[in-house]
């Protein structure tokens, strides 16, 4: 089995199914179809598959033009039935791993797409994990299910753990220019897969086991949040000091070693950061070990956008104007620049507490023409001298690139400047964060 799947792989004659056509089983799929295996994306969300099918792509590091022509080839088609799987020689799982609760993981996703795999899988078939879960996932949830079945490990099937770190928008980092970690419940399962990667990546980076790999994810993510954490606390004392936390960190940043910058904002979205740390929190306390770092980041900044509704208050009152019923404009709602992208959204979370305290709440965003968060329903307006000009404050939630800020310095009254765009500006009307 090892070494006619081996060959299939090396030949590109493998079958592979991507489980999950989001953010990050669409670009992987597409980059297994350009590499010349044949694809199968299943998901059980049809708008998905239909769009899929239709060559139309919804995801932005995915061309629609890439994705049309490799559906006319006949290199990658999409389905949310799952039976396909009974031909398939390697299955990748990309679905979502959220938190139930605040410091609750939710696997349900990963166990349906288990429980699947499980109904139709066939002798000779390498699974590998991408979904980021906590240490252990691969080996205490993927393989018994399988192992159910009467098959073998290393014999009948193969299971490896391969952590997706895709940063989507990123130009310079595509996917196959980012390193690809792998560590298989054996060594054998290891070496399938770093053989499958290796035709679509520049760099695999192969480590011992699989629960090395998850946990390799989680560092990452967990590294983010502690710092991006500890760098907003560092912007609320700044504040109350006097002290403009930008400055610091340019000043900081001279020193060629021992620092590394990151920067204050409104909190951290997408889903990596905000989720994967609370996995590895919530594993630890198994372990009777209580992660404090992880919990004490991810408090400060769940906290910041009702720190932003502060300073907003503070801004208003200092020009004699009134909070409640103030008329706010939020310029970008999506978590990261230049990104159609509304997940875990700091910007979302502070209209929300904006309408909580009745102010009037307006944003503009050139990738969101409309907003729906809860009961809350709004439509990005257009920036045009009056309308800016007709706003208490304006806040720069998002840095998106196709915004004109000079315009709005222009004639805003006043501006929070949560991203620095105004750094080099010296104004009264703009607040740094």
């Amino acid at each position: 089995m090892f070494t006619s799947l081996k060959q299939k792989i090396v030949n590109h004659k493998a079958r592979i199914a991507v489980i999950g056509l989001g953010y990050v089983g669409l670009p992987l799929a597409v980059h297994f179809a350009k590499a010349g295996y044949k694809v199968f994306g299943l998901d059980k969300d049809a708008d998905r598959v239909k769009r899929v099918n239709q060559k139309k792509s919804y995801i932005s590091d995915v061309p629609t033009a890439q994705l049309s022509w490799l559906v006319k080839a006949g290199r990658l088609e999409a389905s949310a039935t799952f039976d396909i799987l009974k031909t398939i020689d390697v299955i990748i799982i990309c679905v979502p791993t959220p938190l139930k609760r605040k410091y609750t993981p939710d696997i349900s996703f990963l166990s349906a797409a288990v429980k699947t795999i499980s109904q139709f899988f066939k002798k000779g078939t390498l699974v590998i994990l991408e979904s980021t879960t906590y240490p252990g996932t691969t080996e205490e949830l993927i393989f018994p299910a399988l192992n159910k079945k009467g098959f073998v490990l290393d014999k009948d099937f193969f299971v490896s753990f391969s952590p997706e770190r895709i940063d989507p928008g990123n130009k310079k980092f595509g996917i196959h220019k980012i390193p690809k970690v792998v560590g298989g419940l054996t060594a054998k399962s290891a070496e399938l897969t770093r053989c499958l990667y290796r035709t679509i990546m520049e760099r695999v980076v192969l480590v011992s086991s699989a629960k090395v790999a998850e946990m390799t994810k989680i560092l990452e993510n967990s590294f983010r949040i502690v710092n991006i954490g500890w760098i907003n606390e560092m912007a609320v004392i700044c504040h109350r000091m006097g002290i403009d936390i930008w400055e610091v960190i340019e000043a900081a940043r001279s020193k060629p070693f021992g620092f590394m910058p990151f920067y204050p904002g409104l909190g951290v979205g997408g889903h990596c950061i905000p989720e994967d740390p609370l996995y590895l929190y919530w594993k630890a306390k198994h372990h009777g070990v209580s992660s404090k770092f992880i919990k004490l980041a991810a408090d400060v900044n769940s906290h910041m956008p009702q720190y932003a509704a502060h300073r907003i208050k503070e801004i208003l009152e200092k020009r004699n104007k009134s909070y409640v019923k103030a008329k706010l404009l939020i310029v970008g709602v999506t978590y990261k620049k230049d990104v159609k992208d509304l997940r875990k959204s700091p910007p979302l979370r502070l209209i929300e507490i904006l309408r909580q305290d009745r102010c009037l709440v307006n944003y503009f965003d050139p990738f969101i023409p409309y907003l729906k968060i809860g009961d809350i329903n709004l439509n990005s307006i257009q920036l045009t001298k009056e309308n800016i000009s007709s706003y208490d404050c304006v806040v720069i939630a998002t840095d998106h690139s196709r915004v004109d800020y000079d315009l709005i310095l222009a004639r805003a009254q006043s501006i929070l400047d949560t991203r620095n765009i105004y750094n080099k500006i010296k104004s009264e009307k703009v607040i740094k964060f």
